[in-house]
């Protein structure tokens, strides 16, 4: 077999971002991204009192008590099978099945919580939405999902410039797959004004005859009213007597004169928006009865864009209903979602989306379109928490128009969560079972949970016996069994289990914690617990170390990791709300300036990310007006790939702005999570043209980086830092800046330049940037000091798994294994060395083991490169079915990942001229 040399081409293509991945304020998917890491922490002592639960914290969390949630959303037991699937689903779809399929892809993907990948399955099912009320649904999502509910100042009928997610775009009928990035006019759009008076002189002349409301007329032009359609040209040019009248009598249809006139109006000029609101109602109703589909169209139009806020949505709604039309109801029901989740406790509101009249109302939009509506709708009630009656009543709705079997599965496994947290277990356990017999394995979990809730742990025990030996082992499973096992070491031993397989889920650290702690070991209690924060940051995980700090006496510890907590989720109910007194006081306790500045730099230099969460939140509270901390405190966040809790950051900065300068940087780093990257530069420079601040310039260089410059374009970001640096700021901020400065430069070949930026840096105790000089030392062909470098950041750092991850490119082949090694061991999410040691066993010919490498990755984060790289193995020894499906789960993540597209393209090519030459030998 022929040598790949897979290691060395795996790491000569490892490309280095404008940023060091330790200050790049946006999350990675690559698995080179930073991630927390808490250094086991030099913890107390444990006092000479014994830890018997009767001494501890009231409420202090006991193994007994202890279970894992029950996930509410779908989780495929093979998801890469799931992608491929959809992928080629996808792209044999047509035009009416596509946008459905993006939405199933939505649900497929929950699990991995990437909101980016999320958001762009929202997007693409938008784009090829073809119904008017199917888009109007996914916009106001998107617009959901932004959390746009949150902005200060931005109402809910808002365009935020984009054409995709423009309300008014929503409610035009066709396929919009050109609007992605198209900018919206709907703003720059002037009304035409008429004068009435010119529109209705000469209309006299031209009638031939009148119709008659009482003893008022209105004067028409036969010609045209007949044109209007076959009804009205068989009454004006029939054999009725009407098309020999002069004057027809219309006081019977219980229609004004006004209407009549309105008639005439239309029929020369093909306009309503002349009429008032009254008037075109009326217009719509003899539309309706007389079949004139124009003006139908037309006076739906022209109410629709009268809907702007929930009262006139309420007013006319009924209408909408009761005439069955469509575009009129889309548009009452596009403010109702657009104003989520506050029209969710609008009594008139639920009443609509959950009244058994309401559903029959509805009907006529179709099962697809209402099984978005409601789905959409109960997932926004999960998040809201919604009384579990509204919410069994709206996931009800979303089964009632399923039609495929993964509609009807999400919704009935959310049922069955939704009674399972009522305590109903009866009625949940028939729910999930329900869901498993659709495909839905995972559902099963809940089938034994329920068992086990009403006393029939062995049944339970014996169902997910069953599963592991039916199916390919996942860590839920083992996670779920050890819920039954009798013993200790059964337990522990299917934990450790779920652990290796799918160290993702937090329950097994939790449990292995409490259980240490209440056998008295302290340390190895809060080894257990900071194992896990240092790679997966969740308020009830540090909650966990907050009550563990809080039993050894710890109270500073205890107060960091609380603020931590309730920056993650400040609305979380730390301690179940039975906080001591004494931590309420300390929490709400005033702190010099001076003294939080010092904190700050010290857990800053530390590379301590969640001890400057702690100091951070402790500054804004003092001060809520300096918004500049909360810019640094989503950075923080998004290197503990914590992007909501960012994204939450940076909407507050948005609303507390003083200034507009301020409001367009905050609104440009929105954008650019968003991947409006032009959109986001736009906003840097006008901020720039208002007012030159760090912020601004800082903005403008970060997003100018991501655009793939040439040399010549990157020496241009180098002058934007050089400018941000001028402009006043802390230390902390220009440490930022000059490590940046430094990563360009190498761009640019300016590798002493890089060199003095970087030192640069490190005096003013930004200690990340050990890396990046690290970087210019192996340029230079120093891999000893560069290797040095790394050690300098490892012994300084408390987050140290992307150090060691970075430090085994400058070391030997043993060396770099060992540091990759420690870096799985510290974050076991990071995917890189998985990639690292698959491409050693591959270079080794050792095949199996190679691949095996890299489906213990793909097993819990099926991410791009991995599946990429596995593919090009299975394409390597010959497996071309399992090649093609690799790079179909990896497309359906990227479509346009030009490697991987070519490799798909040659695995198909090798696998048809196998099969055409098998069959010339047939």
């Amino acid at each position: 077999m022929r040598n790949l040399k897979l290691f060395e081409r795996f790491k000569s293509t490892q490309i280095h971002a404008f940023t060091s991945s330790q200050d790049s304020p946006s999350t990675s998917t690559n698995g080179s991204s930073s991630s927390p890491r808490m250094n086991f922490l030099r913890h107390p002592k444990p006092t000479s009192k014994s830890f018997s639960r009767s001494l501890l914290p009231h409420g202090f969390p006991t193994t007994d008590l202890l279970e894992p949630p029950l996930d509410s959303y779908l989780k495929p037991i093979d998801l890469v099978e799931s992608l491929s699937n959809l992928y080629r689903r996808i792209e044999s779809s047509s035009e009416s099945e596509t946008s459905m399929l993006y939405l199933e892809q939505y649900t497929v993907l929950r699990s991995l919580g990437d909101a980016k990948l999320l958001r762009r399955c929202l997007l693409n099912a938008r784009r090829h939405a073809v119904d008017v009320p199917c888009k109007v649904v996914l916009s106001a999502w998107l617009r959901f999902e932004r959390r746009e509910h949150e902005l200060v100042g931005v109402e809910s009928m808002d365009c935020n410039g984009f054409a995709i997610e423009c309300p008014k775009s929503s409610l035009s009928r066709g396929c919009d797959l050109n609007l992605v990035n198209e900018h919206c006019k709907c703003c720059e759009e002037e009304e035409i004004k008429v004068s009435r008076a010119d529109e209705f002189s000469g209309l006299d002349e031209e009638s031939d005859f009148s119709f008659c409301v009482g003893l008022e007329k209105a004067k028409c032009v036969r010609s045209r009213i007949a044109s209007l359609s076959r009804p009205f040209e068989a009454m004006l040019y029939g054999s009725f007597v009407e098309s020999r009248a002069s004057e027809i009598d219309f006081s019977e249809n219980g229609i004004s004169v006004e209407a009549m006139v309105a008639l005439n109006i239309y029929s020369r000029l093909k306009r309503v928006d002349l009429f008032r609101v009254e008037t075109v109602f009326e217009l719509l109703g003899l539309a309706t009865k007389f079949c004139c589909d124009d003006l139908k169209s037309a006076c739906e139009s022209r109410l629709a864009s009268s809907i702007t806020d929930l009262d006139k949505a309420l007013t006319f709604v009924d209408y909408a209903l009761e005439e069955r039309a469509e575009l009129l109801l889309s548009a009452c029901l596009q403010v109702f979602m657009r104003e989520l989740p506050q029209s969710l406790y609008s009594s008139k509101v639920m009443r609509l989306f959950c009244s058994s009249e309401a559903k029959e109302g509805l009907s006529f939009l179709g099962s697809e379109c209402l099984f978005m509506l409601y789905y959409f709708l109960s997932q926004v009630g999960m998040e809201e928490r919604l009384s579990a009656e509204a919410m069994l009543v709206l996931l009800e709705r979303t089964r009632e128009f399923a039609r495929a079997n993964w509609q009807k599965a999400v919704a009935l496994h959310q049922m069955g969560c939704v009674l399972f947290e009522r305590k109903d277990y009866k009625a949940a356990q028939f729910h999930f079972r329900l869901a498993s017999s659709l495909g839905h394995v995972y559902s099963l979990a809940g089938v034994s949970r329920t068992e086990y809730k009403q006393g029939k742990s062995h049944s339970a025990f014996k169902l997910m016996n069953y599963l592991i030996s039916k199916h390919k082992p996942r860590g839920w499973m083992y996670q779920e069994r050890s819920l039954y096992n009798v013993g200790d070491d059964e337990k522990l031993k299917d934990l450790a289990t779920a652990t290796e397989l799918d160290p993702t889920l937090t329950f097994p650290y939790k449990y292995r914690a409490v259980m240490k702690f209440e056998r008295k070991q302290v340390k190895e209690a809060f080894e257990e617990v900071d194992r896990l924060i240092q790679f997966k940051l969740t308020p009830d995980c540090l909650e966990l170390r907050a009550w563990l700090f809080l039993a050894v006496g710890d109270k500073e510890s205890c107060l960091r990791d609380i603020r931590a907590v309730l920056t993650l989720e400040p609305k979380y109910v730390v301690f179940g709300g039975r906080m001591r007194g004494d931590l309420v006081e300390a929490l709400t306790a005033q702190c010099s300036e001076v003294d939080c500045w010092v904190k700050l730099y010290d857990r800053w230099s530390a590379v301590d990310d969640v001890g400057s969460l702690g100091v951070v939140h402790q500054m804004l509270q003092n001060d809520p007006s300096k918004n500049f901390l909360r810019f640094r405190q989503s950075l923080l966040l998004l290197r503990l790939n914590c992007q909501g809790a960012a994204m939450r950051c940076l909407r507050m900065a948005w609303n507390l702005a003083a200034s507009e300068a301020e409001r367009l940087v905050y609104e440009g780093w929105l954008l650019y999570d968003m991947s409006y990257v032009d959109e986001a530069l736009t906003k840097a420079e006008k901020a720039i043209s208002i007012q030159r601040s760090f912020e601004a310039f800082f903005l403008k260089a970060y997003v100018l980086a991501e655009k793939n410059l040439d040399p010549d374009e990157s020496s241009y970001v180098a002058q934007v830092l050089e400018e941000a640096l001028k402009c006043p700021s802390d230390g902390l901020r220009k440490g930022q800046a000059l490590n940046n400065l430094g990563s360009i430069y190498i761009d640019c070949s300016m590798l002493d330049q890089a060199e003095t930026a970087y030192k640069n840096a490190l005096e003013i105790k930004h200690t990340r940037a050990h890396q990046g000089l690290a970087r210019v030392y192996f340029l230079k062909n120093q891999r000893k000091e560069a290797c040095e470098e790394m050690t300098k950041l490892i012994n300084k750092a408390f987050s140290k798994a992307a150090a060691y991850e970075k430090r085994s490119e400058y070391c030997e082949r043993e060396k770099a294994k060992e540091d990759l090694d420690m870096a799985t061991t510290l974050d076991p999410l990071r995917t890189y060395p998985y990639r690292y040691r698959a491409a050693v066993l591959m270079d080794d010919q050792r095949e199996t083991e190679a691949v095996e490498e890299l489906s213990k990755a793909i097993a819990f984060r099926p991410e791009l490169q991995t599946l990429h790289l596995r593919a090009a193995f299975h394409e390597a020894t010959g497996k071309l079915s399992l090649a093609a499906q690799d790079c179909e789960a990896a497309l359906c993540l990227d479509p346009n990942h030009t490697e991987t597209l070519h490799l798909y393209s040659r695995s198909k090519d090798q696998a048809s001229s196998i099969d055409n030459t098998i069959a010339g030998l047939d």
